[in-house]
């Protein structure tokens, strides 16, 4: 590959300085590293590319290379690194140790870019470049979901609209409107609706008064209604809003709120689909509410399956990018991981294991800590593409683990208590309980799990040695110090080692946590005990939507909990690894088309707030330069 030598200096500057100090490859030399030419996708500038899905095809025949997701241990609010880790592990094993390696990450949303997080490119050495561009609008594919979404949100309330206003027959007439020759027709995607109600006519005018009802009128509950507006912003006040009141609504007044974007289950859709006619078919199948006789109703019945799948389009190819030493990133879907699947997307997987061929690499991140980001990736994410890791990584820090074993709140936006920057081993020793439980229920799929010790300048190595000998005495592979950050590929060489024979030495095969043709209780229940909970306490309103989406037959789906990231459970100051306590589940959704059922747990939201001094502070325009500064 062609590998960039970085001039690394201490100590780090910012990342943005980091990212702005390099020039990037022109895109066409990362596609020509993996052998693609110039018919293999298409330039979205000089430093990203969409690599079109018709490389799967032409490849699709070639052995697969090695498959390694990143989880982490439970995050402190400032991250633990799990990205910069993603991005250093290639580095080293692309730009140090030879191999064929495709990083696979997912788009950053603006809403923790612009709020208390920042940017997801990675940190230090270790990042992807253009790191503005990756952070912020990329190929427009966030966008194209915003419109997608919002276009079925308008649909819905419009359809509500016009049925309350017309008579069975003038819905039929301004549905199948005449011709150029004066006849009505049924256009292709309302055969799918009359396949659905078992309706074999295939002219407007055969319909019955019955059938011409049940046809035009989808009849939609408004209370049952579960899609809602997006933007990719953190906006708390959009939580929970009123719509139609407007005068020319005639009264048709309902509440309802708006999700972050990434939240949407078109971006769920996105992430798990694996090509553009099962794209089609899932987005299609999306349920928005039910019929007030408490059948489904989906995006294809209010007639727009095609016309998202159309603004989609563009946004099912992944964007192919780089890292500072020039290894190969493919960027697609970017769904969180605590209210919603947070992993990259499946088609991105399968195209860069075809590229790596047999001996490479691809390293992908799941997000959060691996109760949630690993758990989604392994029993969503892998049922649906049918692959298989070989390894899972566990990034662990000795600041969080500090936190787990008592230490004092860390807050982002705060500096840190003494106790994270003086050593203190007692404190380590007792928070590796935490990292213990992520390596027990990762081992507990088969793989080999090997732990990315994230170093920081005040680490220790009494420290550093307690977190080794905890991570080996729990069953972890291998436990690897890193310093990556600071140094870029070359100080994730001995990880990239651990994770080649890890690689090599696999042998068992994936292990799901619970089978699909159990109920949603059971499910659910699997997941709470890894999580070392004694019991799930549902609300009357969980209850509800449980036997609903049992009777509507989606009972065999997997189980996507939306739950916080900073503990096992679902109190965010439960820090080690808590036990014994019952999780509370406020509500259950469906994301249908997804491929998804998801238990709210406790008080979590679909859409965050901004805190009182967000990262947008910092970020500004060199109008001289044209160069992004403050960007994290």
């Amino acid at each position: 590959m062609t590998a960039r030598k970085l001039q690394v200096v201490s100590p780090v500057p910012a990342d943005i300085d980091i990212a702005n100090s390099v020039v990037p490859l022109h895109i066409s030399e990362i596609a020509k590293d993996l052998h693609l030419s110039p018919d293999h996708y298409d330039l979205y500038g000089k430093y990203k590319a969409k690599v079109l899905l018709s490389v799967f095809d032409e490849l699709k025949d070639r052995q697969d290379g090695y498959y390694v997701v990143v989880g982490g241990i439970t995050p402190t609010p400032l991250g633990e690194g799990k990205s910069t880790t993603t991005v250093g592990l290639c580095q080293a094993l692309g730009a140090f140790l030879d191999k064929k390696v495709v990083t696979t990450l997912r788009q950053p949303s603006q809403g923790p870019t612009f709020g208390i997080k920042g940017g997801a490119a990675g940190g230090g050495y270790s990042q992807v470049i253009p790191m503005d561009e990756f952070n912020l609008h990329l190929t427009g594919d966030i966008h194209a979901i915003t419109a997608a979404n919002n276009l079925l949100a308008a649909a819905i309330d419009t359809r509500i609209f016009h049925e309350n206003t017309q008579k069975d027959t003038a819905l039929l007439n301004r549905l199948c409107p005449p011709n150029k020759e004066g006849n009505r027709e049924f256009n292709d995607i309302m055969f799918r609706r009359l396949k659905k109600l078992n309706i074999t006519k295939t002219k407007p005018e055969d319909l019955t008064p019955e059938e011409v009802n049940k046809f035009a009128r989808l009849d939609i509950d408004p209370d049952s209604i579960t899609w809602r507006r997006v933007m990719d912003v953190n906006d708390r006040f959009l939580r929970k809003i009123t719509v139609g009141q407007g005068p020319d609504e005639k009264g048709m007044v309902r509440e309802t709120g708006f999700d972050i974007s990434v939240a949407s289950e078109i971006m769920a859709v996105l992430a798990l689909t694996t090509s553009l006619s099962d794209m089609r078919e899932r987005l299609g199948k999306m349920v928005i509410g039910n019929s007030k006789r408490g059948e489904p109703v989906t995006a294809d019945d209010l007639g727009l399956g095609g016309a998202l799948t159309v603004l989609m389009k563009d946004a099912i190819h992944p964007t192919l990018m780089q890292t500072l030493e020039g290894t190969p990133v493919l960027v697609h879907g970017g769904p969180f991981a605590n209210i919603a699947h947070g992993n990259s997307s499946i088609v991105a997987d399968k195209i860069a294991l075809k590229l790596v061929g047999p001996g490479g690499y691809v390293v992908t991140e799941a997000g959060f800590g691996s109760d949630i980001g690993t758990e989604k990736f392994m029993n969503i994410k892998c049922r649906y593409s049918g692959l298989k890791p070989q390894c899972a990584i566990i990034v662990a820090t000795i600041r969080a683990l500090k936190m787990h074993g008592g230490g004092p709140l860390v807050t982002a936006g705060k500096p840190l208590d003494r106790a994270y920057v003086t050593e203190n081993v007692g404190l380590v020793e007792a928070g590796c309980v935490n990292l213990a439980r992520h390596i027990q229920n990762t081992k507990a799929y088969g793989v080999n799990v090997v732990v990315a010790i994230n170093k920081f300048s005040t680490d220790t190595d009494a420290e550093i040695a307690a977190v080794k000998n905890a991570a080996l005495a729990a069953g972890a592979f291998d436990a690897v110090l890193c310093t990556h950050h600071a140094h870029g590929g070359k100080g994730a060489v001995d990880l990239g080692i651990a994770v080649q024979k890890a690689c090599e030495n696999a042998t068992q095969p994936l292990k799901f946590l619970y089978p699909l043709d159990i109920s949603i209780k059971e499910k659910i229940e699997a997941i709470a005990r890894s999580y070392g909970a004694s019991g799930v306490e549902y609300s009357e309103q969980a209850e509800k939507q449980i036997e609903m989406y049992t009777k509507q037959g989606f009972s065999g789906l997997p189980i996507c909990m939306a739950k916080t990231q900073y503990s096992f459970s679902d109190n965010a100051s439960a820090k080690g690894a808590p036990s014994g306590f019952v999780l509370p589940i406020r509500d259950v959704r469906g994301s249908i088309g997804a491929g998804f059922i998801y238990p709210l747990v406790g008080t979590m939201s679909t859409m965050p707030g901004l805190p009182t001094r967000p990262c947008f502070y910092d970020i500004d325009l060199d109008t001289e330069t044209g160069r992004v500064k403050g960007l994290s």
